[in-house]
């Protein structure tokens, strides 16, 4: 009787997504409809933005929003196809091929793989069709004769793969994520397991980054347990749990300085490099991906959520700062003083991760950590408000008359980085409070008038300036990332749940262990020596 149940639920899982899926097909498919005309009317004339829409004043729907975003994902998709298929990702201004991106000049098709589950999620099939099939007549990882960082190939290409993997089913993505994870297999061969920093696929030779010394990165070596952990499960090889569990054990055992993890561990010593902490650039996705281990695991990995909660408690305790004004930030530590009183765009993820640790287990920390859930995505977004161009800065400062606002030029920028809308997607599924999905639709309008070109989205070098210069990149996780959690903020909350599904740190949705029906489970276990 379990077994027929337990059959009749994946069908009816099976079922619904296609329904979704086409569902979503018909409606990505009405950009040329009267309501997408009219939302794109009111947000452009004649390619340029003239009219501020806002949710008081509009009589734009959620629908029509969302539809808005799905024709931002096409012209950037589209944009990309045109000058730069198979490239990793587009110069939109140049409308050329962008060669100096951090998986560098290769055909990696990195804008490909990071965007692909995004266009299946939006419903446009015959865009996921055709990089799927890219992928797999010319993906081929061993051929790069380049240095490739260990966690930016894991987070977007192993992630990435697996994610479609678990909405298709198609086990050319399985196969395809199996590939890259063992290419980047020989940067663990060191003392403590933990992995260098860099890769070269093609002759295996593995470094460090030259401004860390012999240090690997916290952020780094503490994200790739989710995918790791999940490719076991679907190919049976334990080699990917493995070297994950390893990690864990490091810093799960190494002595903590009150309690913090500085953000440099030496992978041959297995001691800590020099004690920087930060929440943000070189910590961040570490503390992430204790909290989201514990959830894909449908609670079951209870080591992860114990380290997570007491790292929480020892970050707000020492990081957490409130401004003269009253605006929450974390700022960075180092040897346990405040090093700088500044918050980077990246922390922006934090109000999110917050609030998923406290509606996910009652403990006495829960109420605590909503409040700074709160707190957090309200500053994230006056970073925001405060600019010229309702885009947030890559960090912002607080020092006496400054709050929530850049000072260094290189400070100034912005990436098309998703961070703040991340936590805007979660804070409206767990409160359903308006205001976020105000602030999105304050975001795709900032988009549209500064970032949005001819030949796709761009960076722009300055929020501060009315008519700010653009940086001439189309990062992918603009596609993979920034896209999806707008346009997941003006959709129903049956897609994609976040009772089923739990995002990797590039927003690659990955199932969640005995409670989705997706999660393909591997029928048998491989050892070690099969790989």
């Amino acid at each position: 009787m379990k077994m027929r149940v337990r059959k009749l639920r994946i069908l009816v899982g099976v079922g619904a997504i296609f329904l979704v899926t086409f569902m979503f097909v018909a409606v990505g498919r009405l950009d040329g409809s009267n309501q997408l005309d009219r939302v794109t009317r009111d947000l452009h004339q004649g390619g340029e933005f003239t009219k501020t829409v806002t949710p008081s004043d509009s009589k734009i729907t959620v629908e029509e929003k969302r539809l808005k975003v799905v024709e931002m994902m096409r012209h950037a998709w589209n944009n990309y196809k045109l000058y730069a298929w198979g490239k990793n990702e587009l110069k939109p201004i140049s409308k050329r091929a962008h060669l100096t991106s951090v998986f560098g000049g290769g055909d990696m098709g990195a804008t490909i793989v990071d965007g692909l589950d995004t266009l299946y999620i939006m419903g446009l099939m015959d865009e996921f069709r055709e990089g799927r099939d890219w992928i797999s007549e010319h993906f081929r990882i061993g051929d790069i004769d380049s240095d490739l960082s260990v966690f930016e190939t894991t987070i977007r290409f192993v992630g990435g793969l697996l994610s479609c993997y678990a909405l298709t089913g198609d086990s050319m993505f399985r196969d395809k994520a199996a590939e890259v994870a063992d290419a980047l297999l020989p940067a663990f061969d060191t003392p403590t397991g933990l992995p260098c920093a860099l890769i070269n696929p093609s002759n295996k030779a593995s470094r460090q980054y030259h401004w860390a010394g012999s240090n690997s990165i916290l952020s780094e070596v503490g994200t790739l347990h989710l995918e790791f952990t999940y490719l076991s499960d679907v190919t049976g090889k334990k080699v990917y749990r493995d070297k994950a569990k390893r990690i864990r054990e490091v810093l799960h055992n190494i002595q903590k300085p009150d309690g913090l993890y500085p953000n440099y561990i030496n992978p041959k010593s297995g001691q800590w490099g020099q004690r920087h902490m930060s929440l943000g650039a070189l910590g961040d996705s570490f503390y992430e991906y204790l909290l989201k281990s514990w959830l894909v695991s449908n609670n079951e990995d209870e080591e992860a959520r114990v380290m997570f909660d007491e790292a929480m408690q020892a970050a707000l305790d020492k990081m957490l700062r409130v401004s003269t004004t009253g605006l929450a930030y974390l700022a960075e530590l180092k040897y346990g003083r405040i090093f700088e009183e500044k918050m980077d765009h990246l922390s922006c993820f934090a109000g999110g991760m917050f609030a998923m640790a406290s509606t996910s287990l009652k403990n006495s920390l829960s109420k605590r950590y909503m409040d700074v859930a709160r707190n957090l995505t309200h500053t994230c977004h006056e970073s925001y408000d405060r600019s010229d161009t309702k885009l947030g800065p890559e960090a912002f400062r607080f020092s006496g008359a400054v709050e929530a606002r850049a000072m260094k030029s290189n400070e100034k920028m912005y990436l098309l980085r998703p961070e703040t809308f991340e936590s805007y997607f979660i804070m409206w599924r767990l409160t359903k409070e308006q205001k976020y999905r105000d602030w999105a639709w304050e975001a795709v309008q900032a988009l549209e008038k500064h970032c949005r070109v001819e030949g796709g989205y761009t960076g722009i070098s300055n929020v501060y300036h009315g008519t700010p210069v653009g940086d001439d990149v189309q990062q992918s996780f603009f596609l993979a990332e920034t896209l999806k959690y707008l346009y997941l903020i003006f959709s129903d909350d049956s897609l994609l749940s976040m009772d089923e599904w739990v995002f990797n740190t590039e927003a690659h949705p990955l199932p969640v262990k005995d409670k989705n029906p997706l999660y393909r489970l591997a029928y048998k276990s491989i050892d070690n020596n099969s790989v």
